[in-house]
C-alpha cells in the first residue's frame, strides 16, 4: 500500500494545479499526505487489529480532520451515526489497496472490499470502486499480466478500458465519481513502464491527482513490486511518526515494500 500512498504525496500539489505531462518533479515543497493517506492507513490498521474499518475512518479522522475530505464523508466522521451515506465517489476506491495485499484469494478480496466501502460508500457505484482497485491489487501480486487484469477488471466491472491515455489526457477534468476515476487510473497502471511511469501517467492525465495516482500507484506497487528507494525514502519523510509506524507494520506483515 506504500505505493498508494506515494502517490497520493506525489499527487497531491496537482489537485487543483493539473498538468497534463508526464515532465514534472516528483516531490515540492507542499507536497504532503491527504486524506487518501490517512484512510488507506485507517483501513490497514484496521486490518492489523482487526477492528471494524468505519471506526478506524473514524478514528483517524479525528486525528487528521483537516487532511482534505470531501464534505460527505467530513459530515459521517463527525457525527455519532455510522449510518452510510450512499456515495458513489472515488474515495472508497482511493483507500482500498491494503485489502488487495492482505488476503490470499480474490473472493475474500472482493468481501472485503464491499465491506470497506458500504460502511460509507453504499451506492453500488461505490461498492464497484472499490473491487475493481483491489481487484487490480491483487491480480497485480499474485502474478498476472496486464491482459489478464484488463480483461477481468472489464468482464467483470463493466469498466471501459479501451480508450488509451493519450485520448483522456485530451479531454478529462476533475471527477470525484468512481466510475470517472477508477476506470482512468487502471489505464495509466496498464499503460506504464515501471512504478514512477505508472504515477507520471496518473498525473497528467489532470483531475482529481492525488487520488488518481494512488489508486494507480497501489496497483503499481503490487505489479512491478519496486518503488524507487528516493520515492520510498521522501514518502517516509513526509509521513508522521503514527502513519509511519502503521505502514512499517503493515508492510512487514504482508510483505508489501
Amino acid at each position: 500500500m506504500i505505493g498508494a500512498i506515494a502517490g497520493d504525496i506525489i499527487g497531491s500539489v496537482y489537485e487543483y494545479n493539473n498538468i497534463k505531462t508526464t515532465d514534472f518533479p516528483l516531490f515540492q515543497n507542499e507536497s504532503t499526505f491527504t486524506d487518501d493517506t490517512v484512510l488507506t492507513v485507517a483501513l490497514a490498521d484496521s486490518i492489523l487489529h482487526g477492528v471494524d474499518s468505519a471506526k478506524k475512518y473514524q478514528e483517524y479522522y479525528n486525528l487528521y480532520p483537516h487532511a482534505g475530505y470531501g464534505p460527505g464523508f467530513s459530515r459521517w466522521a463527525s457525527s455519532a451515526s455510522t449510518k452510510p451515506y450512499n456515495s458513489w465517489g472515488n474515495g472508497s476506491a482511493m483507500r482500498v489497496s491494503p485489502i488487495g495485499f492482505a488476503y490470499e484469494s480474490l473472493e475474500e478480496v472482493l468481501d472485503m472490499a464491499k465491506k470497506s466501502a458500504e460502511v460509507t460508500h453504499n451506492h453500488e457505484e461505490g461498492i464497484k470502486g472499490a473491487q475493481a482497485t483491489a481487484c487490480s491489487v491483487f491480480l497485480a501480486r499474485t502474478g498476472k499480466n496486464k491482459d489478464f487484469i484488463r480483461d477481468t477488471i472489464r468482464d467483470s466491472f463493466s469498466y471501459s478500458l479501451d480508450e488509451p491515455l493519450a485520448s483522456i489526457r485530451e479531454h478529462y477534468t476533475f471527477d470525484p465519481s468512481c466510475q470517472g476515476t477508477v476506470p482512468q487510473a487502471i489505464t495509466a497502471f496498464l499503460e506504464s513502464e515501471n512504478y514512477e511511469d505508472a504515477i507520471r501517467k496518473a498525473i497528467s492525465i489532470g483531475g482529481d491527482s492525488d487520488t488518481i495516482a494512488c489508486i494507480t500507484g497501489g496497483i503499481a506497487q503490487a505489479f512491478y513490486r519496486e518503488i524507487p528507494d528516493p520515492i520510498l525514502d521522501k514518502v517516509y519523510e513526509i509521513l508522521d511518526s503514527r502513519l509511519r509506524q502503521v505502514v512499517t507494520l503493515f508492510c512487514n506483515r504482508y510483505a508489501c515494500h
